[in-house]
């Protein structure tokens, strides 16, 4: 059967997704007497389009075809992400644009308009992961506010809680006061600002600041203790200016004498150091900033500003009296919010949290026992530091869209929870309950709730029917993203009885990139061993990230964001594979220029022409199916013998996660010595034995390059005499 003259990509891939995907190839079958091969997909956002990243999931789905070829039961499961923060900041960008925010809504009806806003966009993704080719098991695909799902994550929470890990604390956390939640250090941006370094006169003793704007909130001043400087005046005070506030001096060994003055004042309510210095000094924490960014507890002329205006204001005061002694331009690392890069303010907020330290314990027993495996080795070194040095875990976020923290507070009984609701006639009410009971009925505040803050010492219950009266509500902070997605490898399968976790789990491989291994893969690791004391994952494979081609990393700002749906109108699906896997090194960048699109596609249509090639001169000499009736003396050809060394080299590359290398390898030989060589041979002495050799030689060659570009090598695998198998992807691996 003959090729048309040109490679239709745009015809022939979307045509065989959609003939793979209803012939149900690529359902898993559970096989008790085979181990199976399984990876999960990491979730891409449900409600958004793929990026140029996303489509390095072509390193699982080499593996996936893989195996099934070799006859493995084989699961690649899809999901997507219900991604927090990310899919509310876009529908926060999205109210703005209608003249509304959040604070418009109530939580109930904020979060019907979210899920709605997200029903409408959900198949964006899967139906980009389905036109990209990928062998997914459709028949299992999952979403993290599956209703299973979040009864495991819950289920997780209630267990921790029982075995004593979980626990209230308020502590600095890193706030965005625009987005409204805090975020974990993992989750921040630092950037280089151009600022000011402050000298303030506290009487007794110069200090150096860049934000005097929380004057109002020191609580000490304090020096290194081997600061000969200063040594006779540690256990004396020193006085807060404008406020004329008498503090302390004390000692710590975190201040750095070669900064600023070598003085620091203390603000454990607005700082880190500061609030640890505190902590050792039993000194008192004070907010000055309010979540809503405005300041606090200060005097009235600095009521209710941001803070750059009050630090303007303060300095301005500062200078009049003669306090300010003078300022100097410095620059710094400032945090700032990941999503909408305000700047992160350190903020005092009641927050739950895990004891990880047992979790990390039984980890890194696991990784000392060589259970889990990490590839590229450098990064199970990084891993290791991260799950020593991380700090208790913050799963608390003040945000609607997500599980919400199945706690529950009665307010008989916690009159000084603070709460914020919409009245019935959609005004904004903040106030504590205590104050607020007598002016609104308890339905009201219920139905028109946004968010309460209940202080750590608040009791709570995990079952409202456990409250003593009807009046209860519950936690409004949902769970840090990476609380619900860090048990995606027991969700997926169906924790804990299910037969999809009894065979698959614990599951083979997990492959993401290296830029989340302390977000996502520790947190798997540690939550997955504490709940089934087993690995989730046998290997950690950790892929390269796509940059322009000049190299720099993608982002929306520099406008240098290539939608891969666009690459894969103009080059096809397969040409894109080729490109984010030809020439690059393990966990390496991968510039995502023209040259390489091209190369792809280049290759594809030498992999058409060659097609057309045999089989045109399988009609001249009559070769059919019969003509392969005597494989053995097929393999004994040199032809044969060269391709049958390719698939070992292939072979040995795959099991070794060197795509790249396998890809070239095929790359070579088929152009150059397939093409190249024994095609020009063959046309200058055409030979009816040599052709059955070159058919049976190009679809060996088609088989071993169909994990990397899986639908040239279908489409034209259907048109061989050759075909053995319904589709390629089930066709048996070769080997000698």
């Amino acid at each position: 059967m003959q090729l048309p003259t040109r490679p239709e990509f745009s015809e022939y891939e979307p045509r065989l997704a959609k003939w793979w995907e209803e012939n149900k190839f690529f359902e898993a079958k559970i096989d008790p007497k085979k181990k199976p091969f399984t990876i999960l997909l990491p979730p891409p956002n449900a409600n958004a389009p793929l990026h140029a990243g996303h489509v390095l999931y072509v390193v699982e789905d080499i593996l996936c075809r893989y195996h099934r070829m070799l006859g493995d039961p084989t699961l690649y499961l899809p999901g997507t992400d219900h991604a927090g923060i990310e899919t509310q900041f876009v529908f926060e960008k999205k109210l703005s644009t209608e003249d509304k925010s959040r604070f418009d809504f109530d939580r109930h009806t904020l979060y019907k308009m979210i899920h709605e806003f997200v029903e409408e966009n959900r198949g964006l993704a899967t139906s980009q992961l389905r036109r990209l080719g990928f062998s997914l098991d459709w028949s299992r695909e999952k979403y993290t506010l599956d209703p299973k799902i979040l009864e495991t994550v819950f289920n997780t929470f209630r267990k921790l809680h029982q075995d004593g890990l979980i626990y209230r604390d308020e502590r600095l956390v890193n706030y965005c006061t625009k987005c409204g939640t805090g975020f974990s250090n993992l989750e921040i941006d630092h950037t280089e600002k151009e600022d000011h370094l402050y000298y303030l006169n506290y009487q007794t003793i110069t200090i150096a600041t860049t934000r005097p704007e929380t004057i109002f909130a020191d609580m000490a001043v304090a020096v290194n203790p081997n600061d000969d400087r200063y040594k006779n005046l540690v256990g004396k005070t020193a006085i807060i200016p404008i406020l004329n506030k008498e503090i302390p001096i004390i000692a710590d060994e975190a201040v750095e004498k070669d900064f600023g003055t070598g003085a620091l004042k203390i603000t454990p309510g607005h700082d880190q150091t500061d609030f640890e210095i505190g902590q050792r000094h039993n000194l008192e924490r004070l907010s000055v900033i309010g979540r809503d960014g405005k300041t606090i507890n200060v005097p009235e002329p600095y009521l209710g500003m941001y803070p750059k205006p009050a630090r303007t204001k303060v300095t301005e005061d500062l200078k009049s009296t003669g306090l300010l002694i003078k300022e100097e331009p410095i620059t710094h690392s400032v945090a700032t919010c990941y999503k909408c890069k305000t700047v992160i303010e350190p903020l005092l907020v009641p927050q739950w949290y895990i004891k990880i330290k047992p979790l990390v314990d039984q980890v890194l027993k696991v990784l000392d026992q060589k259970q889990v495996h990490v590839f590229p080795e450098r990064f199970e070194g990084e891993l290791r530091r991260w799950l020593e040095t991380a700090p208790d875990w913050n799963i608390s976020r003040q945000i609607v869209w997500g599980p919400q923290i199945p706690a529950w507070y009665d307010l008989s009984e916690n009159l000084n929870i603070e709460i914020t609701f919409l009245d019935k006639n959609q005004n904004r009410i903040n106030g504590t309950y205590g104050n607020l009971k007598d002016q609104y009925d308890f339905a009201t505040i219920k139905n028109g709730l946004q968010n309460l803050i209940a202080p750590t010492n608040t009791k709570y219950y995990l079952n409202p029917k456990d409250a003593p009266s009807e009046k209860v509500l519950q936690e409004t902070d949902t769970f840090d993203t990476w609380f619900s997605s860090g048990q995606w490898p027991l969700t997926t399968l169906g924790y804990p009885d299910s037969d999809d976790f009894k065979y698959f789990y614990p599951t083979t491989l997990l492959d993401t990139m290296w830029d989340i291994l302390p977000f996502w893969v520790m947190r798997m690791l540690m939550l997955s061993v504490y709940l089934t004391e087993e690995v989730p994952f046998e290997w950690v494979h950790l892929h390269s990230r796509v940059v322009d081609a000049k190299g720099q990393k993608m982002s929306k700002s520099k406008g240098n964001v290539v939608n891969p749906m666009i690459l894969t109108d103009k080059y096809g699906a397969d040409a894109l594979r080729f490109a984010l896997v030809f020439g690059v090194a393990p966990a390496s960048d991968i510039p995502l220029g023209e040259e390489k699109l091209v190369g792809g596609r280049n290759f594809v249509t030498k992999l058409w022409n060659i097609g057309r090639f045999i089989l045109g001169q399988n009609e001249t000499f009559n070769i059919n199916k019969e003509s392969f009736s005597n494989i053995e003396n097929l393999n004994r050809h040199p032809i044969m013998i060269e391709v049958l060394d390719i698939i070992q080299s292939v072979n040995d590359y795959l099991t070794k996660f060197e795509f790249s290398l396998a890809l070239d390898k095929l790359y070579v030989y088929i152009w150059e010595i397939l093409a190249s060589k024994h095609l020009e041979e063959f046309k200058n002495q055409p030979n009816p034995e040599v052709l059955i050799v070159l058919n049976q030689a190009y679809t060996q060659l088609l088989a071993i390059l169909h994990p990397f570009m899986p639908f040239i090598t279908e489409e034209i695998y259907q048109h061989t005499p050759t075909k053995t198998t319904k589709t390629l992807a089930l066709y048996p691996w070769p080997h000698e």
